[in-house]
């Protein structure tokens, strides 16, 4: 079920983007098998003190490869001749060392689309360093624009690099590659970069620069913190509320709700007059509560919105609507997204435990009884497992 039903991608084990680019995938109904190490990686990711939870990876079936035995590699060389995507997030260089490279995957399958997620790429003098999210959005200039006037960038969670720079990127990449397929093209290598990924996102502030509309300097412009009617404000029971009045009709109705009509503040573009207005606003926005003021703004344009905790969010009317988040195995989380009309989308099935359902996912992808079984025995991570779970288990 999904708009990516039949499709079959194999999905090498990762963290950050390409877990993401690949859930999003899966969400949308394509068949994913995941191959994980035996062991989970003890250097993996931050340290944690409870159970992980592993929403991105979502979706999948396990099966558990040593790929540093030749019985292993030799199994997923034919996972690649079955797929129509590969997906690995290794530093450039790992999986051709493993023999599981693009050259070895095409020859292999012609037809196949290798999707590879990095920070740095696959070339440039960067390439094989390590580094992570706020690495990649520095040197891709995005994060010199984020942050307060006068102070130091602000680290916007690992949201610009890692999940929109990267893992959507790599899925936007690999969906274009596989349209390419469909329309009777060649597999070939999709080369996503956080870096590069970072930079896109950024594309409309170079056109602001190049044209005298966006200054360099952090929080001076409209839509970094600098004007006034483009920022959040404290209330008083120490919450926030945004506020994006950009267009004039939004901003009147903005003033007439705050009850500042006739204050005589400067007008909405005159720069030299921000700083009171700023004062105004947030004197004003301090005198209510979060609620108070989600009240009075209620059902108006004026562009104002409550700053939610991650909690709070899934309670929110607008999501509870259109069922925006949804219930997988007691774990709330936000829903498969965007909408298909046709093709909806179903309930996710949560993270796979290692090898989990992989003995279901190889007779489904073609492997006879007898080959499963000498695998078992060859200790390749096959659990044996009844019946697949209900969806949202």
């Amino acid at each position: 079920m999904g708009v990516l039903s039949g499709i079959r991608v194999l999905e090498f084990e990762a963290i950050g983007p390409g877990p993401f680019g690949t859930m999003l995938l899966a969400d949308m109904g394509a068949d994913v098998i995941r191959i994980d190490r035996p062991v989970a990686h003890s250097d993996l990711g931050p340290k944690s003190t409870g159970p992980r939870i592993d929403i991105t990876g979502r979706g999948r079936r396990s099966v558990t490869l040593d790929l540093k035995q030749s019985e292993a590699v030799a199994t997923a060389l034919e996972l690649i001749g079955r797929a129509d995507v590969v997906v690995e997030g290794f530093r450039p260089g790992t999986m051709e060392r493993l023999g599981l490279g693009p050259e070895a995957a095409l020859a292999r399958n012609p037809r196949l689309v290798y999707g590879r997620m990095t920070g740095w790429g696959q070339t440039g003098p960067l390439a094989e360093r390590a580094g992570h999210d706020l690495n990649y959005i520095a040197l891709s200039g995005v994060l010199s624009g984020i942050g307060p006037a006068g102070g130091k960038p602000t680290v916007p969670l690992n949201l610009v690099g890692d999940y929109g720079g990267g893992g959507m990127l790599l899925a936007m990449g690999v969906l274009a590659a596989l349209l390419n397929v469909q329309r009777g093209g060649a597999g070939q290598v999709v080369d996503a970069a956080m870096i590069e990924g970072a930079a896109q996102l950024g594309a409309v502030f170079w056109g602001m620069i190049a044209s005298g509309n966006w200054k360099e300097e952090r929080g001076s412009n409209w839509l970094d913190g600098g004007a006034p009617w483009y920022d959040s404000y404290r209330t008083s029971d120490g919450h926030y509320m945004t506020v994006g009045a950009v267009e004039g009709r939004f901003y009147a109705e903005l003033i007439d709700k705050l009850g500042l009509a006739g204050a005589g503040l400067p007008s909405q573009h005159d720069r030299k007059g921000w700083p009171r207005m700023r004062e105004v606003f947030e004197k004003t926005f301090a005198g209510r509560t979060r609620a108070q003021w989600c009240e009075i703004f209620d059902g108006s344009d004026a562009c104002v919105a409550p700053v939610l905790g991650f909690s709070e969010a899934a309670l929110h009317a607008q999501h509870r609507a259109r069922g925006s988040f949804v219930d997988v195995g007691g774990v709330i989380q936000p829903g498969p997204a965007p909408r298909f009309s046709a093709t909806p989308s179903a309930l996710p099935q949560r993270a796979p435990e290692r090898g989990e359902h992989g003995a279901a996912a190889l007779r489904d992808w073609g492997f006879d009884t007898d080959a499963i079984a000498r695998l078992q025995q060859q200790g390749l991570g096959l659990k044996s497992e009844g019946a697949e779970p209900a969806d949202g288990t």
